[in-house]
């Protein structure tokens, strides 16, 4: 099957579907203009100091590093945050919510990504499963009690010749202990999931009420390198009912009688968007 016939029969699956479940990898906010740290020179290119210091993304997204080096810890995350506060997202996930706006059921959104920009888009935040946590909260390092709390009023200041955070950082509105964003970082065993536990329950609530609804699964951006995504998107494909069109430029593989779209995200959801507008499907 040609990529214009895979296209067509997307379009037809998605206008056919009850309901849409939406995974979402770090692919997904490429288009956006964020980086998606694939392998270490990816994540040097994104961030040269690190480069210089022969520190790789996993090492650096590491919780010792909040209490060993703070400064160190909050000018890799201070930076993200506010590059994810001042970077729209782009116009693939106003697509996405419309299209599950029509449906008759829904969507859901599974992403392992940390920019809230399904959010930011206008998803609905009960509609939203964000596995790995977000940057728009914080925990307390001094396990206060304090829960997890927005990092909407905080803002870090950055050295971008070093990276390193300039004080004062980010601090427990509780205690006044440091705080650390609500992400799950590698090797971690103190971050406070319960968040994202909660919406992974209201995901459960909707999947349950489901039946034998039609559902199309919509992969965006998904790799092998972190298959959380992945692994959800074929799982889910063990009820009746659904099909998987999982969107990839590099990793597109998909199991027999489902869609693979080997695109970048924002180009296969136009193109997709396009043929369902002139209802070719």
């Amino acid at each position: 099957m040609d990529i214009e016939q895979t296209l067509d029969r997307a379009a037809a699956a998605i206008a056919g579907a009850n309901a849409i479940l939406i995974g979402a990898g770090a692919g997904m906010g490429v288009d956006s203009g964020l980086p998606d740290f694939r392998g270490p020179q990816g994540f040097w290119r994104a961030y040269p100091p690190y480069e210089r210091l022969g520190l790789q993304f996993t090492a650096v997204a590491n919780p010792r590093w909040f209490r060993q080096d703070p400064e160190l810890a909050w000018g890799f995350y201070g930076h993200r945050m506010g590059l994810y506060r001042r970077t729209e997202p782009h116009e693939g996930f106003a697509i996405l919510r419309r299209w599950a706006e029509r449906m008759s059921r829904g969507g859901f959104v599974y992403t392992s990504n940390v920019d809230g920009h399904f959010q930011r888009a206008d998803f609905a935040p009960d509609r939203v499963v964000e596995v790995h946590g977000t940057i728009a909260a914080m925990q307390c390092m001094g396990d206060c009690g304090a829960g997890i709390f927005p990092s909407d009023p905080y803002e870090v200041a950055i050295d971008e010749e070093t990276m390193r955070a300039v004080p004062p950082l980010p601090s427990c509105p509780n205690c006044g202990a440091f705080s650390r964003p609500n992400i799950l970082m590698f090797g971690d065993g103190g971050w406070d999931s319960s968040h994202s536990d909660a919406q992974h329950r209201r995901l459960g609530t909707w999947l349950g009420a489901l039946g034998k609804a039609s559902v199309v699964i919509i992969e965006l951006g998904a790799g092998m390198a972190v298959p959380t995504i992945r692994i959800m998107s074929e799982d889910f494909l063990e009820r009746p009912g659904g099909t998987l069109i999982r969107i990839n430029p590099r990793e597109p593989d998909v199991p027999d009688g489902h869609f693979a779209i080997p695109m970048g995200a924002l180009d296969a959801l136009r193109q997709i968007n396009r043929r369902l507008a002139r209802g070719s499907h």
